[in-house]
């Protein structure tokens, strides 16, 4: 207790508690009684700042300081971090959390399939919640590993391997295909019809150790901040509003939520990054492509060095 506004504070408890008047707790606390009297002097544009810090901070009570951060920097203010941690902090609105310990990857073992570029490997996985009434519903939960991006996510009572393939299906449709795909043992996911259809569509299948979430670690992270950011703050009457809040979430997440793993960019501000960097190389590509085309629809004629010969 250095500052004089932690003083202050320590006094005015002392006095609002009936434990002792002013000027003892001043001669306690060495807090000169002008101090105590002394209004906090903000300027404006603090006000301002602050109140922005809090409304953004209630709007989004599972975010970190670090991640406000992040989004006030995105509306083009120039702030510090320490800053937004300490209107927080004087506002209690600290986001405590404890953390799972997780089991790593030793030496001895086999080094996983990491994903170096959009595509190339996507994870998904299920998750429970239940509504209002108590019926528990599941949610299929589809990831790209590299830009963080959710693909899909698709709740139901239940999910068979054909709705499976049904979703895997249209987040191919409108984000390509993967060159692997990442997921437990689950029947769901262990089928021989998703295994035949995986298999036609060329698409290798990176299975984890049973009883090793940790191997999954993406997909992983992912259900717990849809958990700590949606389920657990949403009470559901029906699975059609579960539905519809899982996907208004789902679009907050990759247009709107600073990823932290992504230097604070968001999922799909991710994605259009990697596609913009590979344009470069599909142009020489597609070139020429066009011109072997447009080569092979060309009539042969001769050449005119070729002498013709008259019978």
């Amino acid at each position: 207790m250095v500052s004089p506004e932690s003083r202050r504070k320590a006094a005015r408890h002392v006095v609002d508690g009936g434990l002792g008047g002013i000027a003892q707790a001043c001669r306690a606390l060495s807090l000169p009684r002008s101090g105590y009297y002394r209004a906090k002097r903000m300027s404006a544009g603090s006000r301002k700042l602050g109140g922005r810090i809090v409304r953004l901070s209630r709007k989004h009570p599972r975010y970190g300081y670090r991640r406000i951060t992040a989004l006030l920097r995105r509306e083009g203010c120039q702030i510090n971090a320490k800053r937004v941690a300490r209107v927080r902090r004087a506002e209690g609105l600290q986001v405590r959390k404890r953390q799972r310990r997780t089991r790593r990857v030793g030496p001895g073992q086999s080094q996983r399939q990491s994903a170096s570029r959009r595509n190339q490997v996507w994870s998904w996985d299920f998750v429970t919640d239940q509504t209002e009434s108590g019926g528990a519903f599941r949610i299929l939960t589809l990831i790209d590993e590299h830009t963080r991006e959710c693909l899909a996510t698709h709740a139901a009572w239940s999910i068979r391997a054909q709705d499976v393939l049904a979703v895997l299906e249209a987040a191919m449709s409108r984000h390509g295909t993967p060159e692997h795909i990442r997921s437990d043992n689950g029947p769901e996911f262990v089928a021989y019809a998703i295994q035949d259809w995986l298999g036609a569509k060329q698409i290798k299948t990176l299975y984890i150790k049973p009883g090793s979430p940790w191997e999954n670690g993406h997909i992983e992270s992912f259900h717990d901040k849809l958990r700590d950011e949606c389920l657990n703050r949403e009470v559901f009457s029906t699975l059609a509003e579960a539905r519809m809040i899982i996907d208004a979430w789902r679009q907050e997440y990759n247009e709107y939520r600073p990823h932290s793993s992504l230097g604070y960019r968001t999922p799909a501000e991710e994605a259009a990054r990697c596609q913009t960097a590979l344009q470069p190389h599909l142009a020489p590509l597609e070139e020429a492509s066009a011109a072997f085309d447009s080569a092979g629809k060309q009539p042969q004629t001769s050449n005119p060095r070729t002498p013709k010969l008259h019978f």
